[in-house]
């Protein structure tokens, strides 16, 4: 199985992708393009490539829906934590308690905030719109200038 690496530079920082032949494995915020020897045309990439462009149709405002393929590795837990934090509309937000209830553990709020500490794949798996039950905006790998840019971009955009 192949990897390919990319940098995509957005409104937030140049953001760190990193695909396989099945899907997208990770997108990490804050990243600096370096001189790494694997990195990749992201057109010559069909798994990059779509990625790329679903960004850019995001932070251009006219996307609210990300369909690239995914290829995330976690626990049975991280993993339904996702899929829930995929399900948080666009230009919304919910509380981390909300996503433990809706994997049927909803005591786990905590385990929840870890699961989304560890979201490989930021922005497309919107682990930005939860906030605290208080309505603060608390953690986020980016910063929370960044999560709070973020969603702003999807107030902005929503409707």
């Amino acid at each position: 199985m192949m990897i390919a690496i990319c940098y995509f530079q957005s409104p937030v920082g140049y953001l760190r992708l990193q695909a396989d032949d099945e899907g997208l494995q990770s997108l990490l915020l804050n990243s600096s393009p370096v001189d790494e020897p694997e990195v990749t045309d992201p057109l010559s990439h069909p798994v990059l490539a779509l990625a790329c462009q679903q960004l850019q149709e995001y932070f251009s405002g006219s996307r609210q829906e990300f369909s690239v393929p995914l290829s995330m590795q976690g626990t049975v837990f991280q993993l339904a934590a996702w899929q829930a934090l995929q399900r948080i509309p666009y230009g919304s937000t919910v509380s981390y308690k909300s996503i433990a209830e809706q994997i049927g553990r909803p005591k786990a709020m905590r385990a929840v905030g870890m699961a989304n500490n560890r979201n490989p794949v930021a922005i497309i798996v919107p682990c930005h719109r939860v906030i605290g039950a208080n309505g603060k905006l608390v953690g986020y790998g980016g910063g929370l200038d960044m999560k709070q840019w973020l969603l702003d971009h999807e107030h902005q955009h929503a409707g």
